[in-house]
Protein backbone atom coordinates (compact mmCIF):
# COMPACT_ATOMS: atom_id res chain seq x y z
CA UNK A 1 0.00 0.00 0.00
CA UNK A 2 1.08 3.64 -0.71
CA UNK A 3 3.01 5.12 2.51
CA UNK A 4 0.70 7.75 4.07
CA UNK A 5 -3.04 8.08 3.08
CA UNK A 6 -4.72 11.27 3.76
CA UNK A 7 -8.32 12.05 5.01
CA UNK A 8 -8.48 14.94 1.54
CA UNK A 9 -10.71 13.34 -0.96
CA UNK A 10 -11.56 14.33 -4.40
CA UNK A 11 -13.93 12.92 -7.00
CA UNK A 12 -12.79 12.83 -10.53
CA UNK A 13 -15.98 13.02 -12.18
CA UNK A 14 -16.27 16.42 -10.25
CA UNK A 15 -14.54 19.82 -11.38
CA UNK A 16 -11.17 20.39 -10.60
CA UNK A 17 -11.05 24.33 -8.69
CA UNK A 18 -7.51 25.93 -8.21
CA UNK A 19 -8.30 25.56 -4.32
CA UNK A 20 -8.06 21.91 -5.05
CA UNK A 21 -4.42 22.05 -6.34
CA UNK A 22 -3.53 23.35 -2.61
CA UNK A 23 -5.05 20.12 -1.31
CA UNK A 24 -2.00 18.06 -2.76
CA UNK A 25 0.50 19.46 -0.22
CA UNK A 26 -0.16 16.31 1.77
CA UNK A 27 -1.90 13.11 0.60
CA UNK A 28 -4.49 13.32 -1.48
CA UNK A 29 -7.18 10.51 -1.89
CA UNK A 30 -8.61 10.24 -5.36
CA UNK A 31 -11.69 8.56 -6.70
CA UNK A 32 -12.02 7.09 -9.60
CA UNK A 33 -16.12 5.96 -10.51
CA UNK A 34 -17.04 3.47 -12.44
CA UNK A 35 -18.05 5.86 -15.58
CA UNK A 36 -14.50 7.36 -15.89
CA UNK A 37 -12.64 4.43 -15.38
CA UNK A 38 -14.64 2.82 -18.46
CA UNK A 39 -14.49 6.14 -20.58
CA UNK A 40 -10.82 5.80 -20.06
CA UNK A 41 -11.30 2.00 -20.88
CA UNK A 42 -13.22 2.40 -24.16
CA UNK A 43 -10.08 5.48 -25.38
CA UNK A 44 -7.87 3.16 -24.93
CA UNK A 45 -9.43 0.33 -26.41
CA UNK A 46 -10.30 2.83 -30.01
CA UNK A 47 -6.08 3.73 -29.84
CA UNK A 48 -5.06 0.08 -29.63
CA UNK A 49 -7.75 -0.75 -32.67
CA UNK A 50 -6.61 2.29 -34.58
CA UNK A 51 -3.02 1.81 -34.35
CA UNK A 52 -3.53 -2.18 -34.91
CA UNK A 53 -5.20 -1.08 -38.47
CA UNK A 54 -1.93 0.56 -39.68
CA UNK A 55 -3.12 4.24 -39.61
CA UNK A 56 -0.54 6.72 -39.07
CA UNK A 57 -0.62 8.26 -35.58
CA UNK A 58 1.35 11.38 -33.87
CA UNK A 59 3.83 9.66 -31.38
CA UNK A 60 2.62 6.12 -31.91
CA UNK A 61 3.95 5.60 -35.35
CA UNK A 62 6.15 8.88 -35.97
CA UNK A 63 8.91 10.72 -33.97
CA UNK A 64 8.01 13.82 -32.64
CA UNK A 65 7.68 17.74 -33.44
CA UNK A 66 9.53 18.61 -36.06
CA UNK A 67 11.09 14.72 -36.54
CA UNK A 68 6.71 13.87 -37.53
CA UNK A 69 8.42 12.88 -40.88
CA UNK A 70 10.03 9.97 -39.79
CA UNK A 71 9.17 6.71 -38.21
CA UNK A 72 9.47 6.21 -34.49
CA UNK A 73 10.91 3.06 -32.56
CA UNK A 74 9.13 0.08 -33.41
CA UNK A 75 7.94 -1.29 -29.53
CA UNK A 76 6.24 0.46 -26.97
CA UNK A 77 9.16 0.71 -24.37
CA UNK A 78 11.70 2.45 -27.12
CA UNK A 79 8.64 5.16 -28.19
CA UNK A 80 8.56 5.49 -24.23
CA UNK A 81 11.67 6.73 -24.11
CA UNK A 82 11.93 8.58 -27.31
CA UNK A 83 9.51 10.64 -25.90
CA UNK A 84 10.84 11.14 -22.39
CA UNK A 85 14.59 11.14 -22.69
CA UNK A 86 15.47 14.04 -24.95
CA UNK A 87 13.32 16.47 -22.77
CA UNK A 88 15.54 15.40 -19.86
CA UNK A 89 17.53 18.64 -20.14
CA UNK A 90 15.93 21.19 -17.83
CA UNK A 91 17.80 23.61 -15.87
CA UNK A 92 17.16 26.32 -12.96
CA UNK A 93 15.96 25.41 -9.30
CA UNK A 94 13.62 22.81 -8.47
CA UNK A 95 10.17 23.79 -8.23
CA UNK A 96 8.47 23.25 -4.75
CA UNK A 97 7.23 19.74 -4.32
CA UNK A 98 3.58 21.04 -3.66
CA UNK A 99 3.18 22.71 -7.26
CA UNK A 100 4.99 19.40 -9.05
CA UNK A 101 1.78 17.40 -6.99
CA UNK A 102 -0.03 19.87 -8.51
CA UNK A 103 0.78 19.09 -11.99
CA UNK A 104 -0.10 16.14 -11.38
CA UNK A 105 -2.84 16.34 -10.01
CA UNK A 106 -4.09 18.35 -13.30
CA UNK A 107 -2.68 16.04 -15.57
CA UNK A 108 -4.63 13.07 -14.21
CA UNK A 109 -7.91 14.98 -14.13
CA UNK A 110 -7.01 15.71 -17.70
CA UNK A 111 -6.26 12.25 -19.09
CA UNK A 112 -9.36 11.35 -17.03
CA UNK A 113 -10.92 12.57 -19.73
CA UNK A 114 -10.65 9.53 -21.64
CA UNK A 115 -9.80 11.61 -24.83
CA UNK A 116 -5.80 11.05 -24.65
CA UNK A 117 -5.80 7.14 -25.14
CA UNK A 118 -3.98 6.61 -21.98
CA UNK A 119 -3.68 2.67 -20.02
CA UNK A 120 -6.05 2.59 -16.88
CA UNK A 121 -2.97 1.44 -15.40
CA UNK A 122 -1.33 5.38 -15.75
CA UNK A 123 -4.26 7.00 -14.66
CA UNK A 124 -4.30 4.44 -11.30
CA UNK A 125 -0.59 5.04 -10.69
CA UNK A 126 -1.34 9.00 -10.83
CA UNK A 127 -3.78 8.38 -8.42
CA UNK A 128 -1.60 6.04 -6.32
CA UNK A 129 1.09 9.23 -6.23
CA UNK A 130 -1.04 11.43 -4.80
CA UNK A 131 -2.36 9.57 -2.35
CA UNK A 132 1.39 9.23 -0.86
CA UNK A 133 4.01 12.31 0.44
CA UNK A 134 5.97 11.59 -3.59
CA UNK A 135 7.08 14.20 -5.71
CA UNK A 136 9.15 14.15 -8.74
CA UNK A 137 11.46 16.31 -8.94
CA UNK A 138 11.19 19.02 -11.55
CA UNK A 139 13.29 22.14 -12.78
CA UNK A 140 11.45 25.22 -13.64
CA UNK A 141 13.11 26.34 -16.17
CA UNK A 142 12.96 24.44 -20.07
CA UNK A 143 9.36 24.77 -21.55
CA UNK A 144 8.13 27.58 -23.87
CA UNK A 145 4.27 26.06 -23.38
CA UNK A 146 3.59 25.72 -27.10
CA UNK A 147 3.39 21.77 -26.76
CA UNK A 148 2.51 21.33 -23.57
CA UNK A 149 4.57 21.61 -20.75
CA UNK A 150 7.16 18.79 -22.46
CA UNK A 151 10.30 19.62 -20.72
CA UNK A 152 8.34 19.54 -16.66
CA UNK A 153 5.95 17.33 -17.39
CA UNK A 154 9.10 14.70 -18.87
CA UNK A 155 10.76 15.23 -15.45
CA UNK A 156 7.22 13.79 -13.75
CA UNK A 157 7.24 11.17 -16.45
CA UNK A 158 11.19 10.11 -15.88
CA UNK A 159 10.86 10.05 -12.16
CA UNK A 160 7.56 7.87 -11.93
CA UNK A 161 9.47 5.14 -13.96
CA UNK A 162 11.90 5.37 -11.33
CA UNK A 163 14.57 7.69 -12.87
CA UNK A 164 16.28 10.63 -11.68
CA UNK A 165 15.53 12.31 -8.99
CA UNK A 166 12.12 12.49 -6.66
CA UNK A 167 11.72 14.09 -3.68
CA UNK A 168 9.67 11.70 -0.30
CA UNK A 169 8.64 13.65 2.61
CA UNK A 170 10.39 16.70 1.78
CA UNK A 171 13.62 14.66 1.24
CA UNK A 172 15.53 14.38 -2.30
CA UNK A 173 16.10 11.00 -3.18
CA UNK A 174 17.12 8.89 -6.13
CA UNK A 175 13.57 8.39 -7.80
CA UNK A 176 13.55 4.81 -7.37
CA UNK A 177 14.52 5.14 -3.81
CA UNK A 178 12.09 7.83 -3.93
CA UNK A 179 9.10 5.27 -4.90
CA UNK A 180 10.24 2.16 -2.91
CA UNK A 181 9.43 4.22 0.28
CA UNK A 182 6.37 5.93 -0.79
CA UNK A 183 5.49 2.32 -1.69
CA UNK A 184 4.76 2.81 -5.46
CA UNK A 185 5.77 0.68 -8.39
CA UNK A 186 8.00 2.16 -10.96
CA UNK A 187 5.30 3.10 -14.16
CA UNK A 188 5.39 1.23 -17.21
CA UNK A 189 4.58 3.21 -20.72
CA UNK A 190 4.41 2.80 -24.12
CA UNK A 191 4.46 5.41 -26.66
CA UNK A 192 1.01 6.77 -26.33
CA UNK A 193 1.06 6.43 -22.62
CA UNK A 194 4.47 8.90 -22.56
CA UNK A 195 3.49 11.45 -24.87
CA UNK A 196 -0.08 11.97 -23.22
CA UNK A 197 2.01 12.21 -19.97
CA UNK A 198 4.13 15.27 -21.21
CA UNK A 199 1.70 16.55 -24.34
CA UNK A 200 -0.21 19.30 -22.06
CA UNK A 201 -0.16 22.37 -20.18
CA UNK A 202 -0.79 20.81 -16.98
CA UNK A 203 2.42 22.58 -15.26
CA UNK A 204 1.51 25.81 -16.29
CA UNK A 205 -2.54 25.06 -15.10
CA UNK A 206 -0.68 23.99 -11.35
CA UNK A 207 1.09 27.05 -11.41
CA UNK A 208 -1.08 29.51 -12.07
CA UNK A 209 -3.97 27.15 -10.43
CA UNK A 210 -1.67 27.91 -7.05
CA UNK A 211 -1.36 31.25 -8.00
CA UNK A 212 -4.75 32.28 -8.39
CA UNK A 213 -5.84 30.89 -4.73
CA UNK A 214 -3.23 32.52 -3.08
CA UNK A 215 -4.30 35.52 -5.34
CA UNK A 216 -8.00 35.16 -4.06
CA UNK A 217 -6.83 35.36 -0.41
CA UNK A 218 -4.46 38.36 -0.98
CA UNK A 219 -6.99 40.38 -2.43
CA UNK A 220 -9.41 39.38 0.71
CA UNK A 221 -6.26 40.32 2.64
CA UNK A 222 -5.90 43.56 0.81
CA UNK A 223 -9.56 44.81 2.00
CA UNK A 224 -8.82 43.89 5.27
CA UNK A 225 -6.00 45.69 6.14
CA UNK A 226 -7.41 48.81 4.06
CA UNK A 227 -10.33 48.60 6.86
CA UNK A 228 -7.78 48.58 9.49
CA UNK A 229 -5.92 50.85 8.30
CA UNK A 230 -8.55 53.46 8.01
CA UNK A 231 -10.19 52.48 11.28
CA UNK A 232 -6.99 52.54 13.29
CA UNK A 233 -6.29 56.29 11.78
CA UNK A 234 -9.65 57.23 12.64
CA UNK A 235 -10.67 58.16 8.53
CA UNK A 236 -14.11 58.63 7.54
CA UNK A 237 -15.65 56.36 5.57
CA UNK A 238 -17.29 58.12 2.39
CA UNK A 239 -14.72 56.70 -0.19
CA UNK A 240 -17.05 53.44 0.37
CA UNK A 241 -20.03 54.90 -0.49
CA UNK A 242 -23.04 52.68 -2.22
CA UNK A 243 -23.92 55.27 -4.47
CA UNK A 244 -20.31 56.21 -5.08
CA UNK A 245 -19.05 53.11 -5.90
CA UNK A 246 -22.70 52.04 -7.80
CA UNK A 247 -21.97 55.30 -10.41
CA UNK A 248 -18.51 54.21 -11.23
CA UNK A 249 -19.86 51.39 -12.76
CA UNK A 250 -17.70 48.75 -12.24
CA UNK A 251 -19.43 45.93 -10.50
CA UNK A 252 -16.23 44.44 -8.67
CA UNK A 253 -15.62 47.61 -7.24
CA UNK A 254 -18.77 47.87 -5.65
CA UNK A 255 -18.18 44.26 -4.45
CA UNK A 256 -14.93 45.60 -2.75
CA UNK A 257 -16.68 48.53 -0.88
CA UNK A 258 -19.30 46.46 0.17
CA UNK A 259 -16.62 44.69 1.76
CA UNK A 260 -14.74 47.68 2.84
CA UNK A 261 -18.22 48.50 4.34
CA UNK A 262 -18.71 44.99 6.27
CA UNK A 263 -15.22 45.59 8.08
CA UNK A 264 -15.68 49.14 9.15
CA UNK A 265 -19.27 48.74 10.28
CA UNK A 266 -19.07 50.10 14.26
CA UNK A 267 -16.36 52.73 13.16
CA UNK A 268 -16.91 56.26 13.29
CA UNK A 269 -13.96 58.98 11.82
CA UNK A 270 -11.85 60.89 14.57
CA UNK A 271 -12.87 64.26 13.12
CA UNK A 272 -8.76 64.38 12.85
CA UNK A 273 -8.24 63.34 9.29
CA UNK A 274 -8.01 65.76 6.07
CA UNK A 275 -11.33 65.78 4.20
CA UNK A 276 -9.88 63.91 1.20
CA UNK A 277 -7.12 61.30 2.03
CA UNK A 278 -4.47 59.97 0.43
CA UNK A 279 -5.15 57.13 -2.71
CA UNK A 280 -3.70 54.45 -0.80
CA UNK A 281 -7.10 54.68 1.53
CA UNK A 282 -9.28 56.80 -0.84
CA UNK A 283 -8.85 54.75 -4.01
CA UNK A 284 -8.67 51.47 -2.46
CA UNK A 285 -12.58 50.29 -3.74
CA UNK A 286 -11.13 51.43 -7.13
CA UNK A 287 -7.96 49.53 -7.04
CA UNK A 288 -8.73 46.43 -5.12
CA UNK A 289 -11.93 45.92 -7.28
CA UNK A 290 -10.09 46.24 -10.25
CA UNK A 291 -7.37 43.87 -9.28
CA UNK A 292 -10.62 41.34 -8.31
CA UNK A 293 -11.97 41.79 -11.68
CA UNK A 294 -8.33 40.39 -13.09
CA UNK A 295 -8.10 37.49 -10.41
CA UNK A 296 -11.59 36.67 -11.24
CA UNK A 297 -10.76 36.26 -14.86
CA UNK A 298 -7.67 34.16 -14.28
CA UNK A 299 -9.84 31.80 -12.17
CA UNK A 300 -11.74 31.39 -14.80
CA UNK A 301 -9.34 30.88 -17.39
CA UNK A 302 -7.47 28.31 -15.39
CA UNK A 303 -10.96 26.66 -14.36
CA UNK A 304 -11.45 25.47 -17.97
CA UNK A 305 -7.48 24.30 -18.30
CA UNK A 306 -7.64 22.22 -15.56
CA UNK A 307 -10.84 20.81 -16.96
CA UNK A 308 -9.95 20.62 -20.22
CA UNK A 309 -7.82 18.28 -22.34
CA UNK A 310 -4.83 19.33 -23.72
CA UNK A 311 -3.31 17.11 -25.33
CA UNK A 312 -2.09 15.92 -29.17
CA UNK A 313 -3.83 13.56 -30.78
CA UNK A 314 -7.30 13.34 -29.40
CA UNK A 315 -9.25 10.31 -29.45
CA UNK A 316 -13.42 10.42 -30.36
CA UNK A 317 -14.45 6.61 -30.22
CA UNK A 318 -17.94 7.34 -30.62
CA UNK A 319 -17.30 8.79 -34.08
CA UNK A 320 -14.10 7.05 -35.45
CA UNK A 321 -11.88 10.21 -35.46
CA UNK A 322 -8.62 11.04 -34.11
CA UNK A 323 -7.78 14.50 -34.39
CA UNK A 324 -4.14 16.08 -34.86
CA UNK A 325 -4.28 19.76 -33.48
CA UNK A 326 -3.18 22.27 -30.85
CA UNK A 327 -4.67 21.81 -27.89
CA UNK A 328 -1.46 22.06 -25.76
CA UNK A 329 -0.95 25.38 -26.39
CA UNK A 330 -1.33 27.54 -23.45
CA UNK A 331 -2.23 30.64 -24.71
CA UNK A 332 -5.13 31.30 -22.40
CA UNK A 333 -3.24 30.57 -19.38
CA UNK A 334 -0.30 32.81 -20.62
CA UNK A 335 -2.51 35.85 -21.10
CA UNK A 336 -4.31 35.24 -17.90
CA UNK A 337 -0.91 35.08 -15.89
CA UNK A 338 0.39 37.93 -17.31
CA UNK A 339 -2.70 40.16 -16.54
CA UNK A 340 -2.73 38.34 -12.78
CA UNK A 341 0.91 38.99 -12.67
CA UNK A 342 0.19 42.79 -12.99
CA UNK A 343 -3.15 42.85 -10.53
CA UNK A 344 -0.49 41.63 -7.96
CA UNK A 345 2.09 43.71 -8.32
CA UNK A 346 -0.32 46.77 -8.39
CA UNK A 347 -1.58 45.40 -5.12
CA UNK A 348 1.93 44.89 -3.87
CA UNK A 349 2.25 48.73 -4.15
CA UNK A 350 -0.80 49.32 -2.36
CA UNK A 351 0.73 47.70 0.16
CA UNK A 352 3.98 49.60 0.49
CA UNK A 353 2.47 52.80 0.09
CA UNK A 354 0.34 52.02 2.77
CA UNK A 355 3.14 51.07 5.32
CA UNK A 356 4.78 54.42 3.52
CA UNK A 357 2.18 56.18 5.07
CA UNK A 358 1.48 54.54 8.67
CA UNK A 359 5.32 55.09 9.26
CA UNK A 360 5.42 58.79 8.27
CA UNK A 361 4.79 61.06 11.41
CA UNK A 362 3.41 63.97 8.92
CA UNK A 363 0.37 61.49 7.72
CA UNK A 364 -0.63 59.95 10.94
CA UNK A 365 -1.48 62.79 13.24
CA UNK A 366 2.17 62.23 14.92
CA UNK A 367 2.41 58.92 15.73
CA UNK A 368 6.10 58.38 16.60
CA UNK A 369 8.45 57.94 13.13
CA UNK A 370 8.96 54.35 12.13
CA UNK A 371 6.14 53.51 14.71
CA UNK A 372 9.82 53.54 17.38
CA UNK A 373 8.60 53.60 20.94
CA UNK A 374 12.46 55.19 21.23
CA UNK A 375 12.75 56.81 17.77
CA UNK A 376 17.22 56.37 17.57
CA UNK A 377 17.62 54.10 20.21
CA UNK A 378 14.94 51.66 18.25
CA UNK A 379 13.83 51.68 14.95
CA UNK A 380 10.50 49.33 15.24
CA UNK A 381 9.24 49.22 11.59
CA UNK A 382 12.23 51.06 9.97
CA UNK A 383 13.78 47.66 8.57
CA UNK A 384 10.81 46.43 7.56
CA UNK A 385 10.18 49.14 5.19
CA UNK A 386 13.32 48.56 3.58
CA UNK A 387 12.64 45.22 2.97
CA UNK A 388 9.16 46.10 1.45
CA UNK A 389 10.36 48.93 -0.80
CA UNK A 390 12.98 45.81 -2.08
CA UNK A 391 10.22 43.16 -2.19
CA UNK A 392 8.40 45.71 -4.24
CA UNK A 393 11.03 46.62 -7.03
CA UNK A 394 11.58 42.94 -7.33
CA UNK A 395 7.84 42.51 -8.18
CA UNK A 396 8.11 44.97 -10.65
CA UNK A 397 10.87 44.13 -12.39
CA UNK A 398 9.22 40.77 -13.06
CA UNK A 399 5.82 42.25 -14.09
CA UNK A 400 7.00 42.29 -17.64
CA UNK A 401 4.77 40.01 -19.91
CA UNK A 402 5.89 36.83 -20.90
CA UNK A 403 3.11 36.18 -22.95
CA UNK A 404 3.94 38.52 -26.33
CA UNK A 405 7.88 36.94 -25.70
CA UNK A 406 7.62 34.55 -28.62
CA UNK A 407 10.70 33.07 -30.02
CA UNK A 408 10.69 30.79 -32.68
CA UNK A 409 11.99 26.72 -32.16
CA UNK A 410 12.10 23.37 -33.00
CA UNK A 411 12.84 23.45 -36.22
CA UNK A 412 10.24 26.62 -36.83
CA UNK A 413 7.81 23.46 -36.07
CA UNK A 414 6.95 25.57 -32.86
CA UNK A 415 7.35 29.03 -34.49
CA UNK A 416 5.21 31.01 -32.11
CA UNK A 417 5.02 29.73 -28.13
CA UNK A 418 2.73 31.58 -25.54
CA UNK A 419 5.65 31.06 -22.78
CA UNK A 420 2.40 30.75 -20.31
CA UNK A 421 4.72 28.05 -18.01
CA UNK A 422 7.04 31.17 -17.49
CA UNK A 423 4.06 33.51 -17.01
CA UNK A 424 2.31 31.22 -14.32
CA UNK A 425 5.58 30.91 -12.18
CA UNK A 426 5.95 34.66 -12.33
CA UNK A 427 2.75 35.28 -11.13
CA UNK A 428 2.83 32.36 -8.37
CA UNK A 429 6.27 34.26 -7.09
CA UNK A 430 4.60 37.18 -7.13
CA UNK A 431 1.79 35.55 -5.07
CA UNK A 432 4.69 34.51 -2.82
CA UNK A 433 6.03 37.89 -2.22
CA UNK A 434 2.94 40.07 -1.76
CA UNK A 435 2.22 38.06 1.31
CA UNK A 436 5.37 39.54 2.79
CA UNK A 437 4.12 43.08 2.00
CA UNK A 438 0.68 41.86 3.76
CA UNK A 439 2.55 40.60 6.80
CA UNK A 440 4.76 44.09 7.21
CA UNK A 441 1.64 46.26 6.88
CA UNK A 442 -0.18 44.17 9.23
CA UNK A 443 2.83 44.07 11.80
CA UNK A 444 2.73 48.00 11.34
CA UNK A 445 -0.87 48.52 11.76
CA UNK A 446 -0.24 46.41 15.33
CA UNK A 447 2.70 48.66 16.39
CA UNK A 448 0.64 51.40 15.28
CA UNK A 449 -1.51 50.89 17.92
CA UNK A 450 0.99 50.42 20.33
CA UNK A 451 2.56 53.64 20.19
CA UNK A 452 -0.91 55.66 19.87
CA UNK A 453 -3.13 55.00 17.34
CA UNK A 454 -6.67 54.23 18.36
CA UNK A 455 -7.82 50.98 18.93
CA UNK A 456 -10.14 49.60 15.82
CA UNK A 457 -13.51 50.98 16.66
CA UNK A 458 -15.30 48.65 14.28
CA UNK A 459 -15.76 45.11 15.98
CA UNK A 460 -15.04 42.54 13.54
CA UNK A 461 -11.69 44.69 13.01
CA UNK A 462 -11.39 44.90 16.43
CA UNK A 463 -11.51 40.74 16.76
CA UNK A 464 -9.24 40.04 13.72
CA UNK A 465 -6.72 43.02 15.38
CA UNK A 466 -6.39 40.95 18.88
CA UNK A 467 -5.86 37.79 16.81
CA UNK A 468 -2.44 39.75 15.46
CA UNK A 469 -1.37 41.16 18.68
CA UNK A 470 -2.10 37.61 20.06
CA UNK A 471 0.31 36.25 17.29
CA UNK A 472 3.19 39.29 17.40
CA UNK A 473 4.33 41.41 20.24
CA UNK A 474 4.35 45.02 19.92
CA UNK A 475 7.94 45.71 19.65
CA UNK A 476 9.32 47.18 22.80
CA UNK A 477 12.91 47.08 21.79
CA UNK A 478 14.09 46.26 18.32
CA UNK A 479 14.48 41.92 17.59
CA UNK A 480 14.64 40.45 14.40
CA UNK A 481 10.90 40.41 12.76
CA UNK A 482 11.76 38.07 9.93
CA UNK A 483 9.63 35.17 12.15
CA UNK A 484 7.36 37.53 13.02
CA UNK A 485 6.60 38.27 9.45
CA UNK A 486 6.09 34.84 8.61
CA UNK A 487 3.42 34.08 11.21
CA UNK A 488 1.67 37.30 10.21
CA UNK A 489 1.63 35.97 6.34
CA UNK A 490 0.46 32.69 8.24
CA UNK A 491 -2.58 34.48 10.12
CA UNK A 492 -4.12 36.56 7.07
CA UNK A 493 -3.45 33.43 5.23
CA UNK A 494 -5.76 31.97 7.43
CA UNK A 495 -8.44 35.22 8.38
CA UNK A 496 -8.64 35.49 4.28
CA UNK A 497 -9.85 31.55 3.96
CA UNK A 498 -12.61 31.97 6.92
CA UNK A 499 -13.54 35.42 5.14
CA UNK A 500 -14.46 33.50 2.10
CA UNK A 501 -15.59 30.47 3.34
CA UNK A 502 -18.22 32.48 5.12
CA UNK A 503 -19.42 34.49 1.98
Amino acid sequence: MPVGTSSAALNLAATLEPAHLELVRGPLSVQMPADVRERVARCREFVLQVSGSGREIYGVTTGFGPLVEFAGRADGAGQSDNTIIHHIVGHGELMPPAVARAAVLARLFSLAQGRSGVSEHVVDSLIAVLDTEFSPAVPRLGSVGASGDLQPLAYVAHALRGNGKAFFRSELLPAAEALGRAGLRRLELDGRDALALVNGVSVTAAALGLAVAQAVRARRTAELLSALMADVLGCGTEFTSVGLLAAFGHPDVADTGAALRTWLSGSAPSGERPLQEAYSIRCTPQLIGAARTSVRHAEEVVRRDLNGVSDNPLFFPETGEVVHGGNFFGQPSAFAADQLNVALVQLGNLAERQLDLLVDPHRTNGLAPMLSPAPGRHHALQGVQLCTTATVAAMRRAAAPASVQSLPTNLHNQDVVPFGTQAAFTALDQATLLRYLHAGLAIGLRQAVHVGARRPRAPRLAEVFDRIAAEVPPVVEDRPLDTDLRTAADLLDTIASEVEGAR
